[in-house]
């Protein structure tokens, strides 16, 4: 029955996505330095959550922007490589809206908008926890490239990582 055969095909992306994202995570040294913390991965979509640290604010005691452009690109990055192939920024766009602090906890939602080719589009809001106030939009072009996330993954998205 078609309805069964999708069930399986969800499953199976949203596992993929998430080996795609312990393996990446496995090896980024900058979000494990600045203890990012995945807190949902799926196909197309990521969200990553990071506080604030004092050595990230500027002279007028905010966050410095390229800490929340961090943030943001790597939940873009996380969201774009959950299809199994390794996908890397082509272009990246970003707004300060307000203004975070030392000590606030911000997390970056990034979502696929559309991928064509080997291109994709992924916006990411950043907003502030609990409040929920927006601190930035940040839209990210991306690119795949020949290899694959996952060891031994094979073009259909799944393998043995």
């Amino acid at each position: 029955m078609p309805g069964d055969h999708y069930a399986v095909r969800v499953s199976d992306a949203a596992e993929v996505a998430r080996r795609c994202a312990e393996t990446m995570y496995a090896r980024d040294r900058v979000a494990q330095e600045l203890q990012m913390r995945i807190a949902d991965i799926g196909p197309g979509r990521a969200r990553l959550r990071m506080t604030v640290g004092e050595a990230m604010v500027n002279g007028f005691g905010i966050a410095h922007g390229g800490y929340l452009f961090l943030l943001a690109d790597s939940a873009f990055a996380y969201a774009c490589n959950t299809h199994g192939a390794v996908t890397v920024a082509a272009s990246a766009d970003v707004v300060f809206v307000a203004p975070a602090r030392s000590g606030d906890v911000l997390e970056a939602t990034a979502v696929e908008r559309t991928r064509y080719g080997r291109s994709g589009v992924y916006d990411v809001t950043v907003r502030r926890v609990p409040d929920g106030q927006v601190i930035a939009e940040f839209r990210g072009g991306s690119r795949s490239r020949g290899e694959r996330v996952l060891d031994g993954d094979t073009e259909t998205g799944t393998g043995t990582g």
